[in-house]
């Protein structure tokens, strides 16, 4: 039989701090409002828009390099398109396989630069993906269409932290300065993973995403991106600048 204790008996409990629950979808607010934004293009102008005004979304939002020839005359959508085209896709398929690889290597990153210099980056390198795209293919008629080379240019920038992230503050952030590219270069771990992405997007460029899928992978838009985001990212990256020049 237990005997009763005195209150003064009683050993105080000490208070258990309560563990913290990471959410299943912890994205920051920039990388969200992208997968947003591509998401609804995408349903309005698959159950919304008419064919009709499917086309006319299409020409006046996607990349078409001919267009920028001078063969076709000016209309002021010609600023627009090297940004715009980044929010339409081709079909689900392609759209739900850019906001994964999105949400993967945009959160980490966007969680590094923060919302102002996420933005311009993505900007940044979706222009320098069409850049590139045009200047091998100056007289394409094909739309560009697709995310995938502004999240390229997030890889160009993850490999340059060797894909090392922090997660001590409970969001995923790439850590510490980056790396030179020679330390790069003999990482064994990150260019098996570029190598590998390199002939995904060779093969799939040349030969097609899948077969009986139509559309082919603008694997030169993939490296347009890549090489901005991996060779630019310091132009960005001034929270962390500013950090190292205060402990100088």
């Amino acid at each position: 039989m237990s005997e009763p204790v005195s209150p003064s008996e009683i050993e105080p409990i000490e208070d258990v701090p309560e563990q913290r629950r990471e959410p299943v979808f912890n994205l920051p607010l920039v990388v969200l409002a992208v997968i947003v934004a591509c998401v609804v293009v995408h349903l309005l102008r698959e159950y919304v828009l008419t064919q009709a005004q499917q086309l006319t979304v299409l020409y006046d939002g996607a990349f078409i390099p001919v267009l920028y020839t001078g063969q076709y005359g000016f209309d002021w959508f010609l600023f627009s398109r090297p940004f715009t085209y980044a929010f339409l896709h081709g079909g689900f398929a392609h759209l739900a396989i850019n906001m994964v690889w999105l949400a993967a290597f945009g959160s980490p990153l966007a969680n590094r630069l923060g919302t102002f210099w996420f933005a311009v980056f993505f900007a940044v390198t979706g222009l320098a993906s069409v850049v590139l795209f045009w200047a091998v293919h100056p007289y394409g008629e094909a739309p560009l269409v697709g995310a995938s080379g502004a999240i390229s240019g997030m890889m160009g920038a993850a490999a340059r932290f060797g894909f090392r992230t922090d997660r001590s503050s409970g969001k995923a952030a790439f850590s510490g300065p980056m790396l030179p590219i020679s330390m790069v270069l003999r990482s064994r771990g990150v260019m098996t993973f570029l190598a590998v992405w390199m002939v995904i997007n060779l093969v799939t460029g040349l030969v097609g995403f899948a077969p009986g899928v139509a559309g082919q992978i603008a694997w030169e838009a993939h490296i347009g991106g890549f090489v901005a985001g991996f060779f630019g990212l310091h132009w960005f990256d001034r929270r962390w600048q500013r950090t190292d020049s205060r402990e100088r």
